[in-house]
């Protein structure tokens, strides 16, 4: 299982949110680099980075960050928020990340999402599935839609899709421990799924529950930053898990 930490921006800070609410923002370092740096350090290959501006403009705003992490480390990068427009799909890309990150637009624009997957190919895209009581949630999870969750799946893997991530909105940032039934239910559903955790994170005993489940990468990010998962922890799990 891979271990793929996250950075949350915010003007052009690192920061975290607790179940998306934009009013529950914690900031933990002025310098994105600085903490991607770390990760690298810590021997990480993987990152998980979101631009919560570009999320809630609907456009992508922290490019230039991107950039300079892409630049600066051997990270692979999946960034997601605001990729809304053709044109913000080649800002990212042609700024480094090696995946896309789609949420809602496969929800609200399937037409539009399943014409970039045969344009740029299955593989430059990381798709998110946001659930809540197993239904997909959109808008910055401000909105619940009727779409069962294993049927959005389904829908994306008979298009190519090889990389999905699944939050649980109603664990996100809030430490109390992953979604484990959903998880299994899921990977029961779609045995040969490269299926990526995320939310809920706590402790490094939720890390190996996730990987006896199953998981291919599970995303962390609130349990490092507020010192629950260490690096030196994560350097030791990477060859462990």
């Amino acid at each position: 299982m891979v271990i793929i930490p996250a950075i949350d921006i915010i003007d052009g800070k690192c920061v975290r949110l607790t179940q998306g609410d934009y009013s529950q923002k914690t900031i933990y370092n002025e310098n994105p680099l600085e903490v991607a740096k770390q990760f690298e350090d810590a021997g990480l290959s993987r990152l998980h980075l979101v631009d919560l501006d570009g999320a809630k403009a609907g456009a992508v705003k922290n490019w230039k960050i991107l950039e300079k992490i892409a630049g600066k480390t051997s990270l692979v990068i999946d960034f997601g928020g605001g990729i809304k427009q053709e044109a913000d799909l080649d800002i990212v890309l042609n700024s480094g990340a090696a995946m896309a990150t789609i949420g809602s637009l496969a929800v609200k624009s399937e037409a539009v999402f399943v014409s970039w997957l045969e344009k740029y190919g299955a593989d430059k895209f990381l798709l998110g599935a946001d659930v809540k009581d197993e239904k997909i949630a959109i808008s910055g999870w401000l909105e619940t839609t009727d779409v069962w969750v294993y049927d959005f799946i389904r829908k994306y893997l008979e298009h190519g899709v090889e990389q999905i991530f699944c939050t649980d909105v109603s664990k996100d940032g809030k430490l109390e421990g992953p979604s484990l039934d959903l998880y299994k239910n899921i990977l029961k559903e779609f045995p040969g799924l490269h299926f990526i955790a995320s939310g809920g994170v706590s402790n490094v005993d939720d890390l190996y529950r996730l990987a006896e489940t199953g998981c291919s990468g599970v995303i962390v990010g609130k349990a490092i930053y507020e010192g629950r998962i260490s690096l030196k922890e994560l350097t030791l799990l990477k060859t462990q898990i």
